[in-house]
Parts: structure tokens; sequence; C-alpha cells
């Protein structure tokens, strides 16, 4: 359970943090200001894959969450089912 809520918190907060740097120009204005704006170019090949992949992660994430929700109630369901035999 641990594991699903440190796989959902990355990926929303980075998706956060690369929709922002993508779509706004704060990374642009960033690397002008440090004297690294050639680099500003290849922001749109690292920057939408990245983006892409954090937003699988959190789709991935709540896919797992919502799977082990399922799985702990079949888990207690089944175990009523037994005692209702006995």
């Amino acid at each position: 359970m641990n594991k699903n809520r440190f796989l959902l918190r990355t990926g929303v907060i980075a998706s956060v943090i690369v929709a922002l740097c993508c779509f706004t120009p704060v990374l642009v204005i960033l690397l002008g200001a440090i004297g690294l704006s050639a680099v500003i170019g290849y922001l749109d090949i690292v920057l939408l894959p990245a983006l892409a992949f954090f937003i699988g992660l959190t789709g991935y994430a709540l896919y797992r969450k919502q799977k082990s929700q399922r799985d702990q109630a079949g888990c207690d369901e089944s175990h009523r089912q037994r005692e209702n035999h006995e």
C-alpha cells in the first residue's frame, strides 16, 4: 500500500513540475538567465516525453491503488462468506 502511495505522489508531483516547465516560460527564463539559452531549442524533445511518462506513471499508480482496494474488498468478502458457512 505504501508503494502505491509513493508512486502516486511521485507521478502527480512530477507531472505538475513538467507541465509547468513545458507550458510556461519558467524554464526558458531560468536557462536564459544562467547563460544556457542554447539548450532552449531542445526542451520540447525532453519535456514532452517526460510529461507523457509521468502522466502514465500517475495512471499506473491509480490503477494499482484501485486494484489493491478491490483485492482487499474481495478478500474481506471471501472471509465473510467462509464465516457464514462455518
